[in-house]
């Protein structure tokens, strides 16, 4: 009778039951579906829109979904892509700019399946496909927001160094300051060249002027580091999508590539991505009459804007900014104590709260007020001269107050931000300032579907080679090892299935072309395992052991070596993990998983099938078939 201990039977029945319910879904592949969104946050679609969409995609003659509420979204499924990208098309055209329409993918998995938690593993860009975005840099705004945040620096710069100016203003890329005399524009160049050190002075001439200009170097590392921040914060804002495997990289001197594998809300990340969402809190002049701020002509120094939420209420700001999002270092949604309306609670960098602090202290008892301004980007199609229907980008910018009070003290580094609509509102702006502000606003200039980027043929074909390589490995098993073989097979194949039910298991986790080899290495790794095992079997039988203590010993004197083999391996990859970006951490990840089954399959799942087969009878085998 066998003395393996039955625990271990049960162990192994669990893992594989589990592991194996857990990888059905992976069964159910995806299906192409588009997704409306209110362009509002927190906005649901109405039935009216829904039926307006289904009507239109009926005369459009596409075989589609009824259409599923996801959260505030509308899913409509489609039978393929094609379908998809003219159903996404015809939904745009149909409900306008109130609505977002973006490409999905819709899973299939059996309900029975959801209510227990099972879904299918996350799949890379290069296996599932996604959504692809290009965006473009609006390189002239970065140079006309910074030209004009630096006249604000040169005023302050002015008023501290107590050099009284007639005017300072901005062309292009060159800043003027104008004087009374030549005595204030001398006294004024040591502390603007102090303050501006970005901008060439150039030599004084006879009027009472300084001319400031910026030059090439400047502009140049101005505009990359643009660049730079705006692929930063998106990279921060994807990540807060939860997207897995994403890729924010740089193309060119002025755009961004953003690829989303696998997205389950393309909706909101469209809305999102295309959006420059800041903040700048401005002092609030009340002394301009109402006649005034209802003709739109705004005195020199102030701006007028519309109030959001109160219909004709317009509120007169000074040019100059106190701080603006760009100082935001972190933002959380809350809600105030007093009235539950939900709130952003803002925390600036230490050069915002000392502009805050500085300001704000000179001006208690004054009102202050948070501008709000949004660019947002649209895809429209139009007709080319040709009569072709093509794409078109179209930028609308944004700006209304969202809040105005009272400065009570001194305000610091940390205040919050009230007159927001409701909490969806209020989570995606504490969102946006969080990831970063966008150092210069952006368009979508691209947005598709993205296939395999290896191509179908070549996945086919890797797919291909890898079950031939794994069939001539089984093959071999069987002819070498015989029953033996066969019971290394199985646990092979068991091995494959506890590695896609983890995988599916861990949150986060993402299979890609490099995860594929990792598990195929696996394959090989589990099988020299085996190889092993049987070998020491083959050794101790020919020493005169008995079959059962042949099994007993083979086990027990090459469990050594695996270990030691593959805690090696195990280094590696932990090393490859914590080193590695990318598709590399993937191939990290499943190489470990990968390790940590072959081991649990080659040691504990063949000796248990072993054990079934030669360890069940009262009496001992006379032979064993390896």
């Amino acid at each position: 009778m066998t003395r393996y201990p039955r625990w271990k039977f049960f162990l192994l029945l669990a893992a594989l039951v589990v592991c194996g319910l857990y990888a059905l879904p992976n069964l159910y592949p995806d299906a192409p579906a588009i997704q409306i969104s209110h362009s509002e946050a927190g906005a649901e679609v109405s039935d009216v829109a829904r039926q307006r969409v289904l009507g239109a995609l009926d005369d459009a003659g596409l075989s589609h979904g009824d259409g599923e509420i996801v959260g505030n979204s509308l899913l409509v499924r489609m039978g393929d892509t094609e379908a998809q990208l003219r159903a996404k098309d015809i939904a745009a055209a149909t409900l306008g700019d109130n609505y977002v329409v973006a490409l999905n993918l819709a899973a299939t998995t059996p309900q029975w399946l959801r209510e227990i938690g099972a879904s299918p593993m996350n799949l890379g860009l290069d296996l599932r496909g996604g959504v692809h975005f290009l965006l473009q840099v609006d390189m002239d705004s970065v140079v006309k927001s910074r030209m004009e945040a630096w006249e604000g620096t040169a005023k302050l710069t002015l008023r501290d160094a107590g050099v009284r100016y007639r005017a300072v203003s901005v062309d292009g890329t060159t800043l003027t300051a104008t004087f009374a005399d030549q005595v204030a524009a001398d006294a004024a160049r040591a502390p603007l060249r102090q303050a501006l050190d970005k901008l060439a002075m150039q030599p004084a001439g006879d009027s009472p002027k300084i001319v400031m200009t910026l030059n090439e170097t400047a502009l140049k590392e101005m505009q990359d580091y643009a660049v730079d921040q705006n692929r930063t914060a998106l990279n921060k804002r994807v990540n807060e999508l939860g997207v897995a495997e994403a890729v924010v990289q740089r193309q060119g001197a002025d755009r961004i590539v953003v690829q989303l594998p696998g997205i389950q809300d393309a909706a909101t990340a469209r809305r999102i991505l295309g959006r420059t969402a800041t903040l700048e809190f401005r002092l609030v002049d009340n002394s301009v009459s109402s006649a005034r701020l209802r003709s739109g002509m705004a005195p020199p120094g102030l701006e007028f804007f519309p109030f959001k939420g109160q219909e004709g209420r317009i509120v007169a700001l000074n040019k100059s900014s106190i701080a603006t999002g760009d100082q935001v270092i972190d933002a959380k949604m809350g809600f105030d104590q007093q009235n539950g309306q939900p709130e952003v609670n803002v925390t600036l960098d230490s050069d915002g709260a000392r502009r805050m602090q500085r300001v704000t202290g000179k001006n208690v008892g004054n009102p202050m007020g948070v501008l709000f301004i949004e660019t947002k980007t649209d895809v429209k199609k139009v007709i080319d001269e040709d009569g072709n229907s093509v794409d078109q980008m179209t930028s609308s910018t944004d700006k209304y107050v969202i809040n105005v009070a009272t400065i009570q003290s001194t305000l610091g580094s940390r205040f919050r931000i009230t007159g927001l609509d409701n909490p969806a509102e209020a989570s995606e702006l504490a969102l946006l300032l969080r990831a970063g502000s966008l150092a210069a606003p952006v368009s979508i200039v691209e947005e598709r579907t993205v296939g395999p980027s290896l191509g179908a043929e070549n996945i086919e074909a890797g797919l291909k080679s890898m079950a031939l390589g794994l069939s001539l490995v089984l093959v071999f098993m069987m002819i070498w090892y015989k029953l033996f073989g066969l019971i290394a097979n199985v646990a092979l194949l068991g091995n494959l299935v506890i590695i896609v039910g983890v995988m599916s298991l861990i949150p986060g986790a993402t299979m890609t072309l490099p995860g594929i080899a990792g598990i195929v290495l696996t394959v090989g790794m589990a099988v020299d395992a085996n190889v092993l095992i049987f070998e020491r079997i083959r050794e101790d039988l020919r020493r005169g052991l008995s079959p059962r203590q042949a099994i007993e010993e083979g086990y027990a004197r090459a469990f050594t070596t695996i270990l030691d083999a593959n805690i090696t391996t195990l280094i590696v990859a932990v090393i490859l993990f914590a080193a590695g970006t990318g598709s590399v951490q993937g191939f990290a990840v499943t190489l470990f998983i990968g390790i940590l089954t072959s081991m649990f399959t080659a040691i504990i799942g063949t000796r248990a099938m072993a054990e079934m087969i030669y360890g069940r009878g009262a009496r001992a085998p006379s032979k064993l078939s390896i």
